[in-house]
C-alpha cells in the first residue's frame, strides 16, 4: 500500500468515525466485504445498484401506514424512471421533488375510484426517524467502466451525499479534477438523487451542487455566527451531517435557477443557511422583543436574493 493512499484511508477513518461516533450515521465499509442479494450487506443485487431498496421500503412503509405492496413497487418504480432525452441535471431536480414532496402513486378508495397520493420518503420533522447510512469504498459499476467511491451518504436508502477524499498533501480542487468529474463519466447514474458534494483533503473541505464548477464549491467554516471559523473536514461534516441540519438544508436550502435560460442547482452559502435560521428564529419571537427583528447584513455579492427565497420558503414556526 503506498503512502498516498493510506494517507487517504486516514482521512477516510477520521470521517467515518466522526459520522458514527459523534453524529450518528451507521457506517459500513464494503471494499471486499459486500455481500450481494436482497438479505445481503446493502440488499444490492448488483453493483450497478445506487438505490438501496431494503432501506427505501422499509421507509415507505413507515411513513406511509396507508401504502400497500402494489403501491410502494409503484413508488420505487416513479423514482428509477428517466427519460433518455433528459439531461443528468434535468433529472437530478426531477427526483428532487420527488424526494422533498413525496412521490406520487395510485391510491383506491373504498368505492373503487382512484387518485394519486403522495407517499413520503423522508420524515422531515423527525430526522432521527430516519436512516442514515455512510457506506465507505462502495463499488459501483458503470454500463463500460467499474469504480470505488470514498465514501457514499444514504437517507433511507437514496445516496445524497457523495464524499471524495484526498490525502492531506494533496490540493482539494484534485478531488473535483481527478476522481469527482471521472465518475461523473464513468458511473453518472450515482448522482441522479445527490443532494451534496463533499471534497476534502482533511485539513480542507468544500460543498457543492451537481452541475457546479469548481470556483462555486466553498467552504463550511461555522457551526454558529459567533464562531472564528475553520476550514477542516471535520467542521464541515458537524455543519452538514448533522440529522436535522442535513435534512433542513434538503428541504429549504437547495435551490433550481432556471433565470439565465440554462440550470443552475444551488446550495445555500454557510453565511446564509445560519442567517436565514436566524431571521426565522427573530421573526418567531417577535413579540418577544416587540416586534424587532434585528439586521441580517449581507455584503455585496453575497447572495441577498437567495437569502431571501429561502427565508420565504422555510415554514415559519408561530410567535412566542
Amino acid at each position: 500500500m503506498s503512502y498516498d493512499y493510506s494517507e487517504n484511508i486516514l482521512v477516510q477513518e477520521s470521517a467515518g468515525n466522526l459520522l458514527h461516533d459523534e453524529l450518528g450515521w451507521d457506517v459500513v465499509y464494503a471494499y471486499n466485504k459486500e455481500v450481494l442479494g436482497e438479505n445481503g450487506t446493502l440488499g444490492r443485487t448488483s453493483y450497478k445498484e445506487i438505490l438501496l431498496k431494503r432501506d427505501l421500503r422499509a421507509a415507505l412503509q413507515k411513513f406511509n401506514p396507508w401504502i400497500t405492496p402494489a403501491q410502494i413497487s409503484e413508488a420505487i418504480g416513479i423514482l428509477e424512471q428517466r427519460l433518455s432525452t433528459s439531461s443528468l441535471l434535468q433529472v437530478n431536480e426531477e427526483k428532487y421533488f420527488l424526494l422533498r414532496d413525496g412521490v406520487p402513486v395510485t391510491y383506491r378508495h373504498p368505492d373503487g375510484h382512484t387518485e394519486p397520493k403522495r407517499a413520503m420518503v423522508i420524515d422531515f420533522q423527525n430526522p432521527t426517524e430516519n436512516r442514515f447510512l455512510a457506506v465507505k469504498e462502495m463499488k459501483i459499476h458503470g454500463d463500460l467502466y467499474r469504480r470505488r467511491t470514498d465514501i457514499v451518504g444514504f437517507v433511507n436508502g437514496l445516496p445524497l451525499l457523495f464524499v471524495e477524499l484526498k490525502n492531506t498533501t494533496v490540493d482539494v480542487q484534485n478531488a473535483y479534477t481527478d476522481n469527482y468529474t471521472d465518475y461523473l463519466d464513468t458511473i453518472p447514474h450515482l448522482f441522479t438523487y445527490n443532494a451534496f458534494l463533499i471534497l476534502s483533503n482533511g485539513v480542507e473541505a468544500k460543498v457543492g451542487t451537481l452541475g457546479s464548477k469548481y470556483e462555486f464549491f466553498h467552504e463550511w467554516k461555522r457551526l454558529s455566527e459567533q464562531e472564528p471559523g475553520n476550514v477542516a473536514l471535520e467542521t464541515m461534516l458537524r455543519g452538514i451531517c448533522r440529522k436535522e441540519t442535513f435534512l433542513d438544508l434538503f428541504e429549504n436550502f437547495i435551490l433550481y435557477d432556471h433565470s439565465g435560460g440554462t440550470t443552475a442547482k444551488i446550495l445555500a452559502r454557510n453565511h446564509q443557511y445560519l442567517g436565514v435560521n436566524e431571521a426565522v428564529k427573530a421573526y418567531a419571537a417577535r413579540k418577544l422583543n416587540n416586534g424587532k427583528l434585528g439586521v441580517f447584513w449581507h455584503t455585496q455579492g453575497s447572495g441577498k436574493s437567495y437569502s431571501r427565497r429561502s427565508a420565504g420558503s422555510l415554514r415559519v414556526p408561530p410567535p412566542l
